[in-house]
């Protein structure tokens, strides 16, 4: 996938500023697909200069002129074109895994807090994601906004990032326990060996 279409597919939502824009990637793309506020800009000029969105401005008082910008039909047309091509598999590259894979050589210490910090984290994206899931429900069951909302795109990938932030909790707790119950048989056998013979 492109940042082209993580870009198409949030201005589905409607006319955004490159602000806006930013703000949303933050709160509810950044859970399948990250950038930073430069490279918003840079796609919303390249998608600009290509057709695929209308960019206009709008003149401010006391705050810069800012540009909004729409998805035009053949954006539109792009992004329905790019829905019906088979997505790449995932690929996985994580740091963490890799220290965890090594740990048993290793610093376990220093793995574990590793662990900890990507497990507060993960309940830091969850507690935000459910804040999210609240406004967007407002007030209903997920059955009836997902029968009545006009789009389910965003509710639908916002489960998974949550699905992904719960996986990263529950690993991390069986992580730790893990290492936390060698390290208690690795001290308990060191200290055996370390007392004195009678």
């Amino acid at each position: 996938m492109s940042l082209k279409h993580a870009v198409l597919a949030a201005l589905l939502e409607g006319e955004a500023s490159g602000y806006d824009l930013a703000k949303l990637f933050d709160v509810s793309v950044a859970n399948f697909w990250a950038a930073t506020p430069q490279q918003l800009y840079r796609e919303l000029d390249r998608l600009s200069e290509a057709g695929l969105i209308a960019a206009r401005v709008v003149q401010q008082e006391r705050r810069p002129n800012k540009r909004m910008f729409t998805l035009t039909d053949t954006g539109l047309a792009d992004l329905l074109a790019y829905t019906a091509h088979q997505p790449k598999p995932t690929a996985v590259r994580d740091d963490l895994l890799v220290q965890v894979q090594a740990c048993d050589a290793g610093d376990t210490a220093a793995v574990r807090e590793h662990v900890r910090e990507r497990m507060e984290g993960a309940r830091g994206k969850l507690a935000r994601y459910r804040r999210m899931r609240e406004r967007m429900l407002d007030g209903r069951d997920e059955e009836t906004y997902l029968r009545e909302s006009e789009r389910v795109g965003p509710y639908l990938t916002l489960l998974r990032g949550m699905a992904f932030e719960e996986e990263n909790v529950r690993w991390g707790e069986r992580t730790l326990a893990v290492l936390g119950e060698r390290e208690a048989r690795r001290a308990a056998g060191d200290a055996g060996r370390a007392a004195p013979a009678r």
